[in-house]
């Protein structure tokens, strides 16, 4: 998706009983916007723009501890257009929320006051819980009732994954600093990686996965939801799909096998030939591949975990209804 927008040349109406809200999502890679209008009664959302820039917020923080100069500017010109499209549609509420990346940086100051001259609220540094929390209400408020519980919501960021159980609401999450753009950074440097360090990057999204399930019995999964955009774009890759449709995507079931080999074969092509790929956004091109490992390997650990529980997990569901739509969902609340 691109950052442009043709503005509404009046502000559209507002239904009664609605409340027009924006929800910001700064994370590692990208800045997405959701301008919606929500029911305060039920709940419903009617969309009016989604957009996603990847900025790369995240650039280096994994090694220098700050976020880059060039990398805030970024996110600022982004942050700039998105306040034009909040004023141009009547926003009454805006919502920035960062995750890892600003989590994790010594100058988080500078990307905080930045944000609030460009927007006029502060963005909010909140913690990985939360995050999976924020997660959790946005994928789990479009499931049917084909779909059953505990669902284990996957949110599978540049900087981190987070990993919530629950069915109506959570109850237990974990944040783990493992995510494309920070797997990239400290491991898969030839084009393609090489099996070694494919093995390095793997030991460590292991680990990680090993101190999650201390804290979430990914065992007890029934349903395995997947979201943002590695996991989008693994499952459009497996779909086959001549553009990036989300219509097509939100809601696909995936049989496991299906999923483990779209990941592979994300993994083993150079640059050149992801770039060649018609659904893949520019920006996910250098980072997709790590991002296919973290998935394919949360995905095998869950269905090894299940299996052991005495249950069977063949198939997992591709949702792009994420954190963009919990934080949305906040503001009407």
């Amino acid at each position: 998706m691109s950052v442009d927008v043709v503005l509404p040349e009046t502000q559209p109406e507002l239904a009664a009983g609605s409340v027009r809200v924006a929800a910001i999502d700064c994370g590692t890679n990208s800045i997405r916007l959701l301008v919606a209008d929500i029911d305060r009664a039920t709940g419903a959302m009617k969309d009016h723009v989604r957009l996603m820039e990847v900025v790369r917020l995240g650039q280096g923080v994994d090694q220098t501890g700050r976020l880059a100069e060039d990398a805030l500017e970024r996110t600022f010109a982004a942050t700039r257009r998105y306040a034009e499209i909040c004023a141009a549609y009547g926003v009454e509420r805006i919502r920035f929320v960062a995750t890892s990346a600003t989590r994790d940086a010594e100058n988080r100051d500078v990307f905080v006051s930045g944000v609030k001259a460009a927007i006029g609220v502060e963005p909010e540094v909140v913690s990985g819980e939360e995050e999976a929390e924020l997660s959790f209400a946005g994928a789990v408020s479009v499931l049917g009732t084909e779909h059953t519980g505990p669902y284990l919501v996957v949110d599978l960021g540049g900087g981190s994954t987070e990993l919530v159980l629950g069915t109506k609401s959570p109850v237990a999450a974990y944040s783990m600093n493992v995510g494309c753009v920070r797997m990239t950074e400290r491991h898969l440097n030839s084009d393609p990686p090489t099996a070694e360090e494919i093995e390095a990057a793997a030991r460590d999204i292991n680990a990680a996965i090993d101190e999650a399930s201390k804290h979430v019995p990914i065992g007890r999964t029934a349903t395995l939801v997947g979201l943002a955009g590695t996991i989008t774009t693994v499952t459009a890759h497996a779909l086959k799909l001549r553009s990036y449709d989300r219509e097509q995507i939100n809601g696909a079931v995936l049989p496991l096998k299906a999923a483990q080999e779209s990941t592979k074969n994300l993994m083993e092509r150079n640059r050149a030939e992801r770039a060649a790929l018609p659904f893949m956004h520019p920006g996910r091109v250098d980072v997709i591949g790590a991002g296919a490992l973290v998935w394919s390997t949360v995905m095998a650990r869950v269905q090894a975990a299940v299996a052991q529980a005495g249950g069977a997990l063949r198939t997992t569901v591709t949702s792009e209804h994420d954190i963009l739509d919990g934080i949305a969902l906040s503001l009407a609340r």
